[in-house]
């Protein structure tokens, strides 16, 4: 319940944001045809934002004849769940990655791409299938569609805010509200930033809670931990081409490596989610405590993938 409540008050800050940019854009006029935005977006999210996610990353369902040995992974963790049977989707990249979406377990959707069925064992894609089953069970995956359509309309309006002061716009300084080109120019800086903090709020805690349950629907932690070491090595090789907007919702940060938005990461770090799923805390930067043993293993790791 916790939970649902600060997801609550943080999708009603993402609504407020619209309305700010509204009201900066054209003062109380503004404001209201903001407000009418936001009412519009909530409802279009919640019926499309999974069918808008999946289109922009061309990601196909396919059958049990398509992809079978996929298909009954899924099948199994839907029993395990105690969930109805999701559509399972493959998208066309290269980049290892998967997401779940839907707006409840009635309609969820798992995608992965093609590029982690490549690279992955069984155990792992069953570690993946699981956490993102995890998600769905949580129901997170709503929560995660509505934020990235609306997060993805406040970087919209921010770089609207851009255009219209490089070319003059925003002139109603006085009694209509706006702020003028230095406001807009402000503004088109901080809305999307503020969208990606948010987001951040949204997805970090959740990410350890579907770890752990995705463990528990398997029977152990070590499929999964394996799939996040291999996912955070491969993010830095192969980055995922994807819209910051809809970040938080794969199970690694797909801008890894890549770009400033990289600091504005929606996951906690890859090491902490290892160390927890192997019952252990990453030693602090400088302690020797349990640093050969893990280094050791670390470099079995990083040798294998090298071979």
């Amino acid at each position: 319940m916790g939970n649902q409540i600060r997801t609550t008050i943080l999708l009603a800050v993402m609504t407020a944001l619209i309305l700010w940019i509204g009201q900066l854009f054209g003062g109380q006029q503004g404001m209201i045809m903001a407000l009418f935005l936001a009412a519009g977006m909530n409802f279009f999210s919640y019926w499309y934002s999974d069918k808008i996610v999946l289109k922009m990353y061309r990601a196909q369902e396919v059958t049990q004849q398509q992809a079978p040995e996929l298909y009954e992974m899924v099948q199994e963790l839907s029993r395990r769940a105690g969930l109805p049977m999701p559509k399972v989707c493959v998208m066309p990249n290269q980049a290892p990655n998967a997401f779940a979406t839907g707006r409840n377990p009635r309609h969820a959707v798992v995608a992965v791409t093609e590029g982690l069925l490549g690279i992955m064992d069984r155990e792992e894609v069953m570690g993946v299938l699981a956490h993102e089953m995890a998600h769905v069970r949580n129901r997170d995956i709503l929560i995660g569609s509505i934020a990235a359509t609306m997060a993805g309309a406040i970087m919209i309006l921010g770089y609207m805010a851009r255009f219209f002061a490089f070319f003059g716009g925003g002139g109603r300084d006085d009694d209509e509200g706006g702020l003028g080109i230095i406001g807009l120019l402000v503004m088109s800086i901080l809305a999307p930033i503020a969208a990606l903090i948010i987001q951040m709020a949204i997805s970090r805690s959740r990410e350890y809670l579907a770890d752990a349950s995705g463990a528990g629907f398997v029977g152990h932690p070590e499929g999964l931990a394996r799939a996040l070491e291999k996912l955070g090595y491969y993010s830095k090789k192969l980055p995922m081409k994807a819209n910051p907007s809809t970040a938080h919702m794969f199970i690694v940060n797909p801008l890894s490596g890549r770009s400033l938005m990289s600091l504005f990461s929606t996951h906690p770090p890859l090491e902490e989610r290892i160390a927890r799923l192997r019952g252990y805390r990453p030693a602090k930067q400088g302690s020797d405590s349990g640093k050969d043993g893990r280094q050791a293993d670390a470099k079995a790791f990083w040798d294998r993938l090298s071979e």
